[in-house]
């Protein structure tokens, strides 16, 4: 399996029979308005153009996941992408209805916690809460996804969330071999972070039985945690040997 990290949480997972998009943010640089104005500097998203190898990548797709609806998972670009080329997207079951709305393909649907056949595997929805405190409730509904697929290893896409009881019974029953966490620590102008906090990204590696992937990192103007601060938190506890921090465009292979 070779993991593609495109920019923010759009990712590629590439296997020998399959080749799945998750969140795909397409656009160009500075298409989408800031997600803060106060707290950091207002800068419009996205800050960094796609890598120059994300068409040659993109043009394997045969599948598509939607873990939610904000359009740094799912941008105009993404949509006109996925339509074009009529690729089967697989999401929540709350977001089928705005999804088949905007013209897409929506060929599965999802549950939490309910295994479903999917491709030559099995995938499971994982709740996912996307923020500490009250802004969680403003940000919707949001799923990871857990994958297994055959003669490949398990693959927990936990999405944008904070550690929660769901995140550590995935990490600790369903023990993916290969666990994605968004570490950019996003927060809005009100409220507390919507992602994790790095005190909980390091309980998060602590706790993945395998191999970590860090993405959601310097791509949007309210992610203020940069690559270097997690390398640097991951070699003080001594977890770094579990985690590829990819640049955009880099491929991990596993």
């Amino acid at each position: 399996m070779k993991l593609y990290h495109l920019r923010n949480a759009t990712l590629v997972i590439e296997t020998d029979l399959h080749v799945i998009l998750v969140d795909p943010m397409l656009g160009k640089r500075k298409t989408i308005p800031p997600f803060t104005i106060f707290r950091y500097k207002p800068k419009r998203n996205p800050l960094v153009a796609l890598p120059k190898n994300s068409r040659d990548i993109l043009s394997k797709v045969t599948h598509c996941l939607i873990t939610h609806l904000h359009p740094d998972h799912i941008d105009k670009a993404g949509e006109v992408f996925l339509r074009r080329k009529s690729i089967p997207v697989i999401c929540n079951i709350k977001d089928e209805k705005q999804l088949t709305k905007r013209g897409l393909n929506i060929t599965q649907t999802l549950n939490y916690w309910e295994p479903q056949p999917f491709l030559d595997g099995k995938i499971t929805g994982i709740p996912a809460i996307h923020g500490y405190g009250f802004i969680a409730k403003a940000m919707g509904n949001v799923m990871g996804f857990h994958i297994e697929l055959a003669n490949e290893k398990s693959i927990y896409i936990s999405s944008d969330t904070i550690f929660t009881e769901h995140v550590e019974k995935v990490l600790v029953e369903f023990k993916p071999e290969i666990a994605v966490v968004a570490c950019g620590t996003a927060r809005l102008d009100i409220g507390q972070p919507l992602l994790m906090r790095m005190n909980d990204i390091l309980k998060f590696v602590a706790l993945a039985p395998s191999q970590v992937l860090a993405n959601h990192l310097e791509a949007l103007n309210h992610c203020p945690t940069t690559r270097e601060e997690l390398r640097l938190a991951l070699i003080e506890n001594n977890l770094l040997s579990k985690v590829s921090i990819p640049e955009d465009g880099e491929s991990v292979s596993y």
